[in-house]
């Protein structure tokens, strides 16, 4: 149970994959108001 098991959170992170024990973090989706603001600012 170490850098070597890929079932644990450690080896995930070790191996740098995802998934089960090591889910991505999801990206917060813009709001209508952030996305203008954007658009105005490019």
């Amino acid at each position: 149970m170490g850098k070597g098991d890929l079932r644990t959170r450690r080896g995930k992170i070790f191996r740098g994959t995802f998934g089960k024990t090591r889910p991505r973090k999801k990206k917060k989706k813009q709001t209508q108001q952030q996305q203008q603001e954007a658009n105005s600012e490019a």
